[in-house]
């Protein structure tokens, strides 16, 4: 029998290619998104169905979790994958601005997780993935509301792991680095920096180095964190963190063996600050 799995975001970036990846192995896919009447890639099918789910929105999590039980009868994995980038000052982002960073990345997740559970518990199994970032383990330049968010998304997911494993539920993590997505579009919100001058030229050094073509070099692609998420959904090892791409494991492999101070000076250096 077929086994299942829920994305939420999978109308771009990572959340596509690997609703495309499990669905090239055999999977039932729940697709999901804030608008899927307007989903032009993925087909729906026996095995793939698209949902509606925005994470700001419960009732719509609630929907969609009735809607894959009853489409497959057994959701075995729900995939948290649904999120965004704000970048900027702290200064500059605005309080509603700031709050739906945490409402998207972190809450949402929450309400998800919440949702699923009950289903998860009944079956005395299931596996929650959910994806973070290597910035959910250090942060960058301007992203300090981002990278909290994802902080916190990695709190609640070691936690997690303690609490569910006595239930039959596993927690895993995915920690890419930079992705060859449109994260930098769509997925990114820059606060307004006209009120802070002070940060114009620090900001635009930053974006400069960002774009660096010699930079994104060692980005990796969605299709390769889908490779990851299928090896963390299917390795039935109770391993938490699954790093993805080259420029996470060598940022992590710094960090770790040679402290902070020393990975923290090295991106200074790499940034010009």
């Amino acid at each position: 029998m077929a086994k299942t799995i829920v994305i939420t975001g999978a109308s771009s970036g990572i959340g596509k290619a690997t609703a495309k990846f499990f669905h090239q192995k055999g999977w039932n896919v729940l697709a999901t998104m804030r608008h899927p009447a307007g989903e032009k890639d993925l087909k729906e099918d026996s095995r793939l169905k698209l949902l509606r789910l925005d994470v700001e929105d419960k009732p719509s999590i609630d929907e969609a979790v009735e809607a894959s039980i009853r489409h497959f009868g057994k959701v075995d994995v729900w995939l948290n994958n649904a999120g965004y980038g704000a970048y900027g000052p702290l200064e500059a982002g605005t309080d509603d601005e700031i709050r739906r960073q945490y409402d998207v990345n972190f809450f949402g997740v929450i309400d998800c997780i919440k949702a699923i559970l009950p289903h998860f518990k009944a079956n005395k199994s299931g596996t929650i993935i959910n994806v973070t970032s290597i910035g959910g383990l250090m942060t960058l330049p301007l992203f300090g509301v981002y990278n909290s968010s994802k902080f916190a998304l990695e709190g609640l997911s070691e936690g997690l792991w303690f609490d569910l494993q006595p239930l039959g539920i596993q927690v895993k993590v995915i920690e890419p680095g930079g992705i060859q997505t449109d994260f930098a579009g769509r997925s990114l919100t820059q606060f307004n920096l006209s009120q802070f001058p002070e940060y114009h030229a620090y900001s635009k050094s930053i974006v400069e180095k960002f774009t660096d073509p010699k930079y994104a070099k060692n980005f990796g692609t969605p299709e390769m964190v889908a490779e990851v998420i299928y090896t963390a959904a299917t390795d039935g090892k109770d391993t938490l963190r699954y790093l993805a791409g080259k420029d996470a494991k060598q940022f992590w492999f710094a960090r770790r063996w040679f402290g902070h101070r020393f990975q923290m000076a090295q991106v200074k250096k790499y940034f010009g600050i």
